[in-house]
């Protein structure tokens, strides 16, 4: 997260029991990136820390 001079525990979280994260078998303090389609953006990206 250097890149956006962040700390990861500021991110906006996600649990591990969350289907999307369950299927990408991701762990607890993975940062996933998350990709979504805008209307004003065109493409919005943003960053979850997933928790337990």
């Amino acid at each position: 997260m250097s890149r956006y001079n962040i700390e990861k525990e500021k991110l906006s979280k996600i649990m591990t029991v969350d289907p999307a994260i369950k299927e990408i078998s991701a762990n607890a303090g993975d940062v996933v990136e998350i990709t979504r389609d805008s209307e004003t953006a065109g493409e919005f990206v943003f960053y979850r820390l997933v928790i337990e």
